[in-house]
């Protein structure tokens, strides 16, 4: 039985908020709490690994466990893209790289398992852990990039969030009236959403002076949390199937 939900507008919205929370999340740990990019990045990382596990184990579509999965990868991306960018000293463009060829490694790999990377259907739990790697390194390839062109490509969090939801339009306008490949299209909208909410998460949250609102990461974490459980409970949340390989 399939086990992800359909992919409509109310899946778009939640994955948008989804990434946003990753944002102020990761941050407000590795920064508000001073815990640091990598002790935040283990204690996210080991919330993936179980709610991955637990999702893998579950029979049917339950809806909190997987958006909980999805959380797990916004807030483990920000910290590890951080990581990378800052701590290894890598820098944003060498994260981005790195990262990109992780998201490649891992799509190769699922095609030579499973002769396919195909999302419209993930029934067994092989597929199902080639698609929850295949969502962490694009969650946190999302981040790299959104830093990346906020930062060093100088556009500010407003330019960025208005170049990556620009980059979504054409995304949609592809699969509306082109036949390009559906599993691409699917990606490539799943890794822009990342950088949109990372750049309005720090649109929330960064001083005045950088461009941002200086909202509190803690507060804006809870109420952006209060906002996606409410889409998860009152949304449709029906499961389907993801875009097929056409």
């Amino acid at each position: 039985m399939n086990k992800v939900p359909a992919v409509t507008l109310a899946f778009w919205i939640i994955k948008i908020a989804a990434t946003t929370l990753g944002e102020t999340g990761g941050d407000a740990l590795s920064m508000t709490m001073h815990l640091g990019y990598a002790v935040s990045s283990v204690i996210f990382i080991a919330f993936f690994v179980l709610t991955a596990a637990a999702q893998i184990r579950a029979k049917t579509f339950q809806r909190f466990l997987y958006w909980a999965v999805i959380v797990a990868t916004t807030t483990a991306g920000t910290t590890m893209a951080d990581f990378a960018d800052r701590s290894l000293g890598i820098g944003y463009i060498g994260g981005s790289l790195v990262l990109a060829l992780l998201l490649v490694a891992v799509l190769g790999l699922w095609q030579l398992t499973m002769g396919s990377v195909s999302v419209d259907q993930i029934t067994s739990p092989k597929a199902e852990m080639f698609y929850w790697a295949t969502i962490l390194f694009s969650n946190t390839l999302g981040t790299a990039l959104g830093d990346f062109l906020a930062d060093s490509g100088g556009l500010g969090y407003e330019g960025g969030a208005l170049v990556f939801a620009g980059a979504l339009a054409l995304v949609a306008a592809a699969y509306f009236f082109t036949r390009t490949s559906r599993t691409l299209l699917f990606w490539l909208a799943f890794v822009l959403t990342r950088p949109l909410g990372a750049t309005l998460g720090d649109l929330l949250t960064k001083p005045l002076a950088s461009g941002g609102l200086h909202l509190g990461r803690i507060d804006s974490s809870f109420l952006i949390a209060l906002f996606i459980l409410t889409c998860i409970t009152l949304l449709p949340q029906r499961v389907g199937s993801h875009p097929g390989r056409r």
